[in-house]
């Protein structure tokens, strides 16, 4: 299959199944996404791997940082646990006379997809999730996000269930979107 097949392929997974890649499976992913542009070679960015306890803390943090109580709280408290494997993608912004913040935000950004779509690649069902908690105290305490660093959101990684709906047909006018000037 050549790139451009495979990421004409790539969807969303909202719903996965609990298999997920080992550390040793997503290292040689991690490398392979790290050669993304990344203007002034500066690897503005680190991932968090969250498994097991790890996810039920973010859950915990989210709740914390909305003051939801109830229903309301237990329901935003599983998100985590949709699948076995969180990869939390942060922004590290470093001092740079000549890359500016948004710039390194672009790598950490090709970063995350570039991963999504090696994960993808390999098999697995990928999701890119953020919202209003990635900037909440009780999620960056849970990240340990250094005053330099941002949360983007997580990578949800799992495995694709045998049954799987007909992929949509995505339409997209290439022609209005790419213009001359």
């Amino acid at each position: 299959m050549s790139i451009l097949d495979a990421v004409a392929r790539r969807r969303s997974h909202s719903k996965v199944t609990g298999d997920a890649p080992s550390h040793e499976e997503l290292l040689p992913l991690v490398e392979a996404a790290a050669t993304v542009a990344d203007y002034g070679s500066l690897q503005p960015w680190r991932l968090i791997e969250l498994r097991g306890d790890a996810r039920v803390r973010l859950g915990e943090a989210f709740v914390a940082a909305t003051g939801l109580e109830g229903r309301d709280a237990e329901k935003l408290a599983s998100k985590p646990l949709r699948t076995s494997l969180l990869i939390a993608v942060v922004a590290v912004h470093k001092p740079s006379f000549k890359v500016e913040e948004w710039e390194q935000d672009i790598a950490v950004a090709g970063v995350a997809h570039t991963l999504s779509l090696l994960l993808h690649d390999a098999g697995w069902g990928v999701m890119w999730r953020s919202g209003k908690q990635v900037d909440a105290d009780a999620v960056r305490e849970l990240h340990q996000l250094a005053p330099n660093e941002r949360l983007f959101g997580w990578l949800y990684v799992g495995g694709l269930p045998e049954v799987t709906k007909p992929e949509k047909k995505h339409r997209f006018d290439a022609e209005a979107a790419l213009t001359e000037l």
